[in-house]
């Protein structure tokens, strides 16, 4: 059976093939993935923020 499910990067995946559920040992963490954009923590963000309602409001 190729259902592929050993090549993805994840901890535990269930095995066609040997009808169990499997724990790979070799499942390396990624990175958290980043938000990209405006933030409100951002100290640009509020003049972004009103610059941008005012170009929606002309």
């Amino acid at each position: 059976m190729h259902c592929e499910n050993c090549k993805q990067n994840t901890a535990t995946y269930f095995c066609l093939a040997k009808n169990e559920i499997i724990i790979n040992e070799s499942y390396v963490i990624s990175a958290e993935k980043s938000r990209k954009g405006w933030k409100k923590g951002d100290p640009e963000y509020e003049t972004h923020r009103r610059k941008l309602k005012k170009e929606i409001e002309v």
